[in-house]
């Protein structure tokens, strides 16, 4: 199995449960079809470049997967009929080096974002370690 990164973009008119069973079909799409998905990263809705069939906006998925090269065809398909998808794009990491990147960046898209401490917060608290 390969690994392989898509990104698609939603029309921003539709409501967030319509936007969340389109991302549900190609999430299902990509497992029906012999895929596994490692994770997902839920952009949410984001200007565009430019102006994409009258839109300014576009909500962002990314999906990180493994699966056979006939998967993405069909993938590709799907993501041509459906007139709610405005770009997509599937990117395929062949190299040692380039599944090496894909598992860096499936890493960073698992892991939570850490709580940022301001140096206010800080100082307040070495002050409390030294007084007591």
């Amino acid at each position: 199995m390969r690994h392989y990164e898509t990104m698609f973009i939603i029309k921003p008119t539709l409501v967030e449960e319509e936007i969340k069973a389109k991302i549900d079909f190609y999430k299902d799409a990509i497992i029906k079809n012999g895929g596994s998905i490692e994770t997902y990263l839920d952009m949410g809705m984001r200007n565009l470049a430019y102006e994409i069939k009258k839109n300014k906006r576009g909500y962002y998925f990314v999906i990180y997967f493994k699966a056979n090269p006939n998967l993405v065809l069909e993938l590709e398909r799907l993501y041509r009929i459906n007139e709610d998808i405005l770009r997509f794009i599937v990117i395929k990491y062949e190299s040692k080096k380039e599944q090496k990147a894909w598992q860096a960046l499936v890493d960073r898209a698992n892991k939570k974002p850490e709580t940022k401490t301001s140096k206010a917060e800080v100082k307040a608290v070495e002050g409390q370690t030294q007084e007591g």
